[in-house]
Parts: C-alpha cells; sequence; structure tokens
C-alpha cells in the first residue's frame, strides 16, 4: 500500500483541502452524539470494543485548548474532549521518549522496567545503529495482550524500543503490522530518506532534509527545509487504510491501534498552509537552529504549526471512525509522552529547536519541561472517549500514569494483570462516577539529564536532582504538597522529616537494579 501512495500526489492538496474544513469547524459547536450501536461477532457474544491509542510527542499540559491553551487551535482534539472524559492529574511514564513508551507498553514504571532512558543501540563491536536499546524479549506488551485476546494489532508513528530485527522490533513486540520510524533520531526530520513498513526499508525522499542543522546569515526560508515527501502524511495514511480493513476487509477480529504520532517534536517542519493561519507579528526573527535541530523563519508560528497538524490528524482518525460507523465501537485514549521541549543556554526566548514555551504558556504554570521530573517534565494531558460509556464532557483529578493502561486493558479484556505490574486498573474512572480514590505510588527513577528521582504518594512528592554528581554535591531532598503547591514553588522537606523518610523508603523498595540505567538513591 506504501508504495501506492508514494505515486501519488495528491497528499498535500487533500492537507489543504481538510485543513481548510477543519478551520471552518473551529467556531461551530460540538454536534450531538449518536447512540452507539452494540456489535456481535459471530460468536453471538458482545464484540469487545476497538481500541485506538494516540499519543503525542512532546507535547505540553498546557498546550491544548481543552487545557487552556488560547493561541493554538487544537478543535479536534477538544472535540475529543468534549465527547469523553478529560483527565486533571495524569502522568507520563517518564521525561523523555523511549522509557515513557517503554513504561507504557510494559505497565511498569522506571524503577522496574528496563528502558530507563534514551539510549542508542550498537551492534557487537560497539558501533551506534539505526534504533534504541531494544526491549526485552520477556516483556510482555500490550500489543501482545491485545493479540492473545484475538485483536488485530497495528502501531504507526515512532517506535524508539528496538531496531529491526533485535527483540525490541515492534513485530517481535506483539504488532502485526508496523509502519513509521524505528529510531528516535530519524525522526528529528519530517522529511526523512525512509520509514520502516514492518522489516522493509521504504525510500520515501531521494533528497531528505537532516533533522540538524545551522543557518547564521541569510534569508530563512521554510521551503530550503522541506522535500518531496513529509512522513507524518504517509503515517497518518497506512493508520487510516489499517482502520477501514476492518470493514472493508470483512475482518471480524477488533482491533488495536498505536499511534505514537511525532508531532511537536522538532525539527519544526510543519505544511505551510498551517503556518500562514498564525499572525505574522507573532515571529519577529527567525530561529538560526543556534539551539539544535533545524532554521524556521517564523518559530511561534511554526510551533503551533505543529500541533494544529497533529490536531488535523486526530480528526482524521475520528471522522474514520465515524464514516466507518466505528464510533460506537470504539475506545480512543489520545495522551503525550512527555512535557514540553525545554529551553537552550544559546537563546533566552527560543529554546530547543525554536519552542518559545513561554509565548504560549505550554506547561500552563508548571515547574519543569522534558527532561525533568518536576510537573511540567511529566504531567501530560489525557483524554479518553468511548461513546455510551465514558460520559461525554466529564473530567477527573483521579491522579493516573502511563503503568495503569496495562491493567486497565486487561479489565477490559476480563483478564487479571499479572501482579508484577506497577499501575492500576482504570475501568471504574471511565464508565462510572467513582470518586477519587487513593493509588500506589508513582516512581520515576531517570539516569538522564543530571540523574534524577521521583516518587508521587498522595498528595506529596520527593524529588532529588543531581544525582550523578559526586555525592559530597548533592543539594539534598525536595518535598512538594501538590495538593496546595502544584507549581512545586515551597520546598517543605526540612519542616516535614517523617513525609521525607516515608518518600526514600518508596523509592528504595520500588528500584530494582539496573546496570545499563544505574542511578544512586540517597537513603536519607
Amino acid at each position: 500500500m506504501i508504495h501506492q501512495r508514494l505515486q501519488q500526489h495528491g497528499i498535500a492538496q487533500c492537507r489543504t483541502v481538510a485543513l481548510t474544513v477543519l478551520l471552518l469547524t473551529i467556531s461551530l459547536s460540538v454536534g450531538c452524539e449518536r447512540a452507539p450501536e452494540k456489535r456481535s461477532a459471530n460468536t453471538g457474544q458482545q464484540r469487545l470494543p476497538n481500541v485506538v491509542f494516540i499519543m503525542a510527542d512532546d507535547l505540553g499540559y498546557g498546550e491544548l485548548g481543552s487545557y487552556g491553551q488560547l493561541k493554538i487551535k487544537t478543535p479536534n482534539i477538544d472535540r475529543l474532549a468534549a465527547q469523553g472524559k478529560r483527565f486533571t492529574n495524569n502522568y507520563s511514564g517518564a521525561p523523555v521518549c523511549a522509557p515513557s513508551r517503554a513504561v507504557l507498553m510494559t505497565g511498569k514504571h522506571l524503577g522496574h522496567v528496563s528502558i530507563r532512558g534514551n539510549l542508542d543501540a550498537v551492534d557487537s563491536q560497539g558501533a551506534r545503529v539505526e534504533g534504541q536499546h531494544p526491549l526485552e524479549a520477556r516483556e510482555r506488551t500490550l500489543a501482545e495482550l491485545f493479540k492473545e485476546h484475538g485483536y488485530r494489532t497495528g502501531a504507526m508513528g515512532k517506535w524508539g524500543l528496538g531496531p529491526v530485527g533485535s527483540a525490541g522490533d515492534p513485530n517481535a513486540q506483539g504488532f502485526d503490522h508496523f509502519f513509521g520510524y524505528n529510531c528516535q533520531r530519524v525522526a528529528h526530520s519530517y522529511y526523512p530518506p525512509h520509514l520502516w513498513s514492518d522489516h522493509e526499508k521504504v525510500v520515501i525522499n531521494e533528497e531528505p532534509i537532516p533533522g540538524h542543522q545551522q543557518q547564521p546569515d541569510g534569508e530563512v526560508r521554510l521551503e530550503d527545509w522541506q522535500a518531496t515527501n513529509y512522513a507524518p502524511d504517509l503515517i497518518l495514511a497506512e493508520a487510516l487504510d489499517f482502520i477501514e480493513q476492518s470493514v472493508t476487509q470483512g475482518e471480524e477480529s477488533p482491533f488495536f491501534l498505536y499511534l505514537p504520532f511525532v508531532e511537536p517534536h522538532v525539527a519544526m517542519q510543519p505544511p505551510k498552509e498551517w503556518v500562514d493561519q498564525y499572525p505574522e507579528e507573532w515571529d519577529q526573527r527567525p530561529y538560526r537552529g543556534q539551539g539544535a535541530y533545524l532554521p524556521h523563519p517564523r518559530p511561534r508560528a511554526g510551533y503551533a504549526a505543529m500541533i494544529s497538524d497533529l490536531d488535523q490528524h486526530v480528526g482524521a482518525v475520528l471522522d474514520k471512525l465515524a464514516e466507518l460507523d466505528l464510533e460506537g465501537d470504539t475506545l480512543v485514549v489520545f495522551t503525550s509522552d512527555n512535557g514540553t521541549t525545554h529551553g537552550h543556554r544559546s537563546d533566552p526566548v527560543l529554546g530547543i529547536g525554536g519552542v518559545d514555551s513561554a509565548f504560549f504558556n505550554s506547561t500552563a504554570g508548571l515547574r519543569g519541561f522534558k527532561g525533568s521530573v518536576y510537573e511540567g517534565g511529566i504531567k501530560v494531558p489525557l483524554i479518553v472517549r468511548w461513546p455510551g460509556r465514558v460520559e461525554s464532557g466529564s473530567q477527573t483529578e483521579q491522579v493516573t500514569y502511563f503503568p495503569d493502561w496495562w491493567s486497565t486493558f486487561a479489565e477490559l479484556l476480563g483478564e487479571s494483570p499479572p501482579t508484577d505490574l506497577d499501575g492500576i486498573s482504570l475501568m471504574s474512572h471511565l464508565v462510572g462516577e467513582e470518586a477519587v480514590v487513593e493509588r500506589n505510588p508513582l516512581v520515576w527513577v531517570f539516569p538522564e539529564y543530571g540523574g534524577q528521582v521521583a516518587v508521587r504518594f498522595g498528595n506529596y512528592k520527593l524529588v532529588h536532582q543531581g544525582l550523578n554528581a559526586d555525592p559530597s554535591e548533592w543539594q539534598g531532598w525536595e518535598l512538594y504538597d501538590l495538593a496546595i503547591d502544584p507549581n512545586e514553588q515551597d520546598n517543605i522537606a526540612g519542616i516535614s522529616p517523617d513525609v521525607v523518610r516515608q518518600g526514600v523508603a518508596i523509592l528504595v523498595a520500588e528500584t530494582a537494579p539496573n546496570s545499563l540505567f544505574p542511578v544512586e538513591l540517597p537513603r536519607s
């Protein structure tokens, strides 16, 4: 299928038409929901629902209209929130890409999962290869869970959990079909040389654009950093085709579709028609690549355009489900793998890749960014829609995070989750009016960005930074009461030693040794 799409030349035109229709919907109210149909497989029993799990890349807590964003247009994701439930206390698995995805796939937090950082894969000689350190073969992933219950399983987007042919290959971890970027480094460009269709390397650009380059002088032109085939369009088309197969090919099995879209991770290369939708006065100077990744003539408009392009892709998925009359049969989840892109020492305004997070209030006032275990690095949006089961327009303050999805989907499928997992099932919070309850602790053991650990237990959050430094230079524990200090401004560790000891004991008990990703835990 992908080869046929590369021979077609209507992608840009289709995107333009979709954009026009999308913009017309921004000022309109959300339409009435249809009552879901109940479908059955040939056995006569009620059919299990399809599941579409959409994950943005580096999308901040405050970058959606439904989470308070005032400048960036996200009508489709906001429509999803209006039709489903919005979670206001949701946390990702890690502050960066690969470990967060590993936590999601395995249901194990950063103190237990084997992948705890962004480590590139190497060959037998120690040379770096395309892809990240592989997830271990012994791990039972979400895809394997669904596959064992008769689901068709597909993943389209960015993988980052093991090279093609390794134990972490998506096909080896339960996915019937994968299409997209296997390697996170390749995904730094939206016009890469190739994508992967299972084990086939598919060349999409004969003259690809690298993900990193500077332009110190001269006019910065958007078209200089674009090539023939825009990878997100091809990924979206493959995802829509996967959904359509459930109807056009007479598939009886439900499907699990994992969509780890690449937007809005830099480099900043969104379609021009989206850039043009944002005010020219936003940008007084170009971004020249001084903080890594690629130059852009209008970085603020460019970043907003990336999120709007993501929103358009989410809208296309929702529209395809509606077109095929699958809405009532499909549970849709939308979230992000970690917080928004952080700053860079080269520029006080434009951070990594040219992102001006302060301009958009991307963290909604939370402390920290991607790469940090403070709230801004790990607190992310979560929206769930399941017509007829999840109340439309609802929201919850229940504390949730990535390991919960394994247990949730196990309950959905009628299976008891293994006892070595770290989440709780969210089913009662999805389909009922359950009160917010205490839960097991949330743990982050993160060796990168200086070495950091954090644990949330109840409303308390204990943090330690700089663990890669000599212990004589450690700054000590920080303790925050998130119920009254959600932005982590008032460190109460000094006046709450018993609570600090409680948090340290949890971290020690919940952290298994890992020689690839070592972190030394202070015991007091």
